[in-house]
């Protein structure tokens, strides 16, 4: 791998190196150099102390053979001059540009902390909370630059600091790669694995091509990976020009969704379709990490501990039920006792289901209230867990998972037989099927647990659970048991129509039985109308994600930007309408209660309501045939 990195000499090299003797002799009585921090091809960082305000500096030396050309000289001072006028709090500032005695050096505020560069070989990659926080510093600190007029042109992680005392990133080094770009008559700046491919082709650029080097940086930063490889720098120069980068998600770590669109924007090979600046694109890295809320205490309990039937309670009953089982197979039969285990089961799980319902139900969550919260803990736990299994343990998880399949459907199959046996041969045919049991359970626990080393398998299955099948049975069902009694106010981040919903199926249930009977199936009309309304809010975002990432510089991007405003607007105003459609039930609701409202008319919006669904399914449909016609190649 090419990779022209910083090296960091021992104090004992540095103080008998002559460029340092020399250098602190021209600085004598200005600055102490205390050591040298490092050096590449742009020059030598050291360490030193400013004499007059006693305070710690880095300064950077223009290595001697470049300095000693007059115009790479000039260029560079100008270049650092116009760098210094910078101030942001996410930029190394540069106290000042100097000429002495042949020496070219910029003196820099020190920064004590490591490189992103470091950070990553050290701790490995940026989670992606944490890193789009980062990444939202250093595209504040571009976006500031590049309104003064100044491209950095060396965007990478070497170039940017993580502040140990406030883990703030900044970004070093503006204007010197620009400065020193043609010491060699290429006129190529930069460095090769995070160059964009108008630098690797010499030609003019402009802010976005440092967004190239920066989603390349991105890319390193959230995978510990270059997103090219290459053992020299001019394949590194061609990979860049002539290959897309993977997308991120392909890498096999885990990154969330909209972070890693907005990292593959920015590896666009066309300029044209990275982000239009980096203010917006840090405008897009804030929106990121604002959607991961945090949860109220109550779900995150429910999501971790309280909606799992993982606790001393569950072990006792499922013991008790083995022990009845046990004993109902002696005396009467092995079926008998393989009922019995069932019954047990299926009992156990019903009343824990309606329990735990009922429990978030007093606290004011309903079940629509889990889907964000499992999709948060999956979200989180796949940052955690995001490392690629080695290939033995990959095989040891596969012949785990065969083995439990075939011993446990072995064993079902021989307690089907032996229900159909006499006495002896039932218990011989029994003993096996036990066998297979005891080869299937720790076969199965052991896939489970490597399993468990990638993928929340718990989380997996009770979001599963709790957000498909048994929590549709279990929280009517809970309701049924807390009878009429109002629900708490939850403060959490429902959505309007979940809260309407909530609100109209709460005044809907307090109704007289002989009322409701009359009104028809209002709940599951709500949960239709909620339903639609959560859709289109998902299709509007997704449209609205489009339009931010779009670019409007030439006709044929503005006319498919037009169409996805268009498709967006549409969406939007049949939102708005079922929106109206569930506060119109709500408030109808509410006269029925107050008995300034007929059963008629009420029956007339609920008629409404459902014309609107309908007109929402038609929009729906009709998105998707165009969606499936834009994507079938025949039609283009």
């Amino acid at each position: 791998m090419y990779t022209p990195a910083m090296t960091a000499p021992t104090s004992l090299t540095t103080t008998s190196d002559p460029l340092f003797l020399a250098f602190q002799t021209a600085l004598a009585g200005r600055y102490s150099i205390d050591r040298e921090l490092g050096r590449g091809g742009m020059g030598v960082v050291y360490l030193a102390r400013e004499v007059h305000l006693d305070r710690l500096v880095a300064i950077k030396l223009l290595p001697p053979d470049l300095a000693a050309r007059p115009a790479l000289r000039e260029r560079c001072l100008r270049e650092a001059q116009l760098a210094a006028k910078l101030s942001h709090p996410h930029i190394i500032p540069i106290h000042s540009v100097n000429e002495t005695d042949g020496f070219v050096y910029f003196v820099m505020a020190f920064v004590d902390g490591e490189t992103l560069a470091q950070r990553v070989q050290t701790r490995g990659p940026l989670s992606g909370s944490d890193g789009a926080r980062r990444l939202r510093e250093v595209a504040w600190a571009l976006g500031h630059a590049h309104g003064q007029g100044l491209v950095h042109r060396d965007v990478k992680p070497d170039n940017i600091l993580i502040e140990a005392a406030t883990g703030r990133a900044l970004v070093a080094d503006f204007g010197i790669a620009a400065a020193t770009g043609d010491a060699h008559g290429d006129g190529v700046s930069g460095t090769p694995e995070f160059l964009s491919p108008e630098q690797a082709l010499g030609r003019a650029i402009d802010a976005r091509s440092d967004l190239y080097s920066m989603g390349a940086t991105a890319f390193y930063a959230l995978s510990g990976q270059l997103p090219f490889g290459g053992t020299s720098a001019s394949e590194l120069l061609a990979r860049h020009v002539t290959e897309d980068a993977p997308p991120l998600a392909t890498v096999g770590i885990a990154v969330p969704r909209k972070l890693a669109q907005r990292i593959d924007r920015c590896l666009a090979k066309d300029p044209a379709q990275r982000p239009a600046t980096a203010q917006h694109l840090a405008e897009q890295l804030g929106v990121a990490i604002e959607q991961r809320r945090e949860l109220p205490a109550a779900l995150r309990a429910f999501v971790k501990r309280n909606g799992r039937m993982d606790g001393g309670g569950t072990v006792l009953g499922l013991l008790t039920t083995v022990v009845a089982s046990v004993a109902a197979a002696k005396m009467i039969g092995i079926p008998t006792g393989v009922a019995v285990f069932t019954a047990g089961v299926a009992t156990f799980a019903a009343t824990f289901g309606v329990t735990a319902a009922k429990r978030l139900l007093d606290l004011g969550f309903t079940q629509h209230d889990l889907v964000p919260a499992f999709r948060a803990e999956l979200e989180s736990s796949r940052e955690k867990r995001s490392t690629q299994p080695s290939r033995a343990r990959g095989l040891v998880e596969r012949a785990l998972k065969r083995a439990a399949m075939i011993a446990g459907s072995t064993s079902i199959i021989l307690l089907v037989l032996a229900s159909t046996q006499e006495s002896v041969a039932q218990m011989s045919i029994g003993m096996l099927a036990l066998l297979g049991i005891a080869l299937a359970v720790p076969a199965a626990l052991g896939y489970v647990t490597l399993l468990q080393l990638r993928r929340d398998v718990a989380v997996e299955v009770w979001s599963a659970a709790w957000t498909g099948r048994m929590g549709a049975w279990a929280f009517p069902m809970a309701r049924r048991w807390r009878g009429k009694r109002p629900m708490a106010r939850a403060m959490t981040h429902r959505a309007t129509e979940l809260s309407l919903g909530m609100a109209a199926e709460q005044l809907f249930e307090s109704l007289p039985k002989a009322s409701r009977e009359s009104l028809g199936d209002v709940p599951t009309l709500l949960q239709r109308r909620q339903r639609d309304a959560q859709l289109l809010r998902s299709r509007s975002g997704a449209l609205q994600d489009g339009l931010h990432d779009g670019l409007q510089q030439s006709g044929t991007i503005r006319v498919h930007d037009d169409a996805l405003r268009a498709e967006r607007d549409a969406i939007d105003e049949r939102l708005r309408e079922t929106v109206s459609a569930l506060e119109t039930i709500r408030l109808s609701l509410l006269r029925l209660h107050a008995g300034s409202l007929s059963r008629e008319a009420f029956t007339t919006h609920l008629d409404v309501a459902a014309e609107v669904s309908a007109n929402v399914e038609r929009l729906i449909d009709a998105q998707e045939e165009v969606h499936a016609l834009l994507r079938d190649p025949s039609c283009i």
